[in-house]
């Protein structure tokens, strides 16, 4: 049974950092694009960052960039994102989710993606 399980998430105040990891389980996702989204109270999940199987490529919504880094160990089988500079905006619950199409270019859409977690909530306080 596939599991993403992400944790790290919390309540900081504007300017403050965090690093948010996703632990997947069930099968190895090294040969597989990986991304996190998020979703605030009453709107849609959006897309925050994505990265290849290999870590070589990555896609930031614009809204984070510069401020967020997303990174990849393959051999733990765990993918991570970085948060700087973080803003109330900023606040969600954050998602990590993975491709099941093998090499598969990094999409910033749900649908481009076939595993998620649970979830974990960011808060940002002014």
């Amino acid at each position: 049974q596939v599991q993403l399980v992400e944790s790290g998430g919390g309540l900081v105040q504007a300017g403050d950092s965090l690093r948010l990891s996703c632990a997947a389980s069930g099968r190895t996702f090294s040969s597989y694009a990986m991304g996190w989204f998020r979703q605030a109270p009453g709107k849609e999940r959006e897309f925050v960052a994505a990265i290849s199987w290999s870590g070589g490529t990555t896609h930031y919504a614009d809204s984070v960039k510069g401020r967020f880094t997303i990174s990849r160990d393959n051999a733990k089988n765990s993918l991570y994102l970085q948060m700087n500079s973080l803003k109330p905006e900023d606040t969600a619950v954050y998602y990590c989710a993975a491709s099941n199409i093998p090499r598969m270019a990094p999409g910033n859409y749900p649908g481009g993606y076939d595993y998620w977690g649970q979830g974990t909530q960011v808060t940002v306080s002014a």
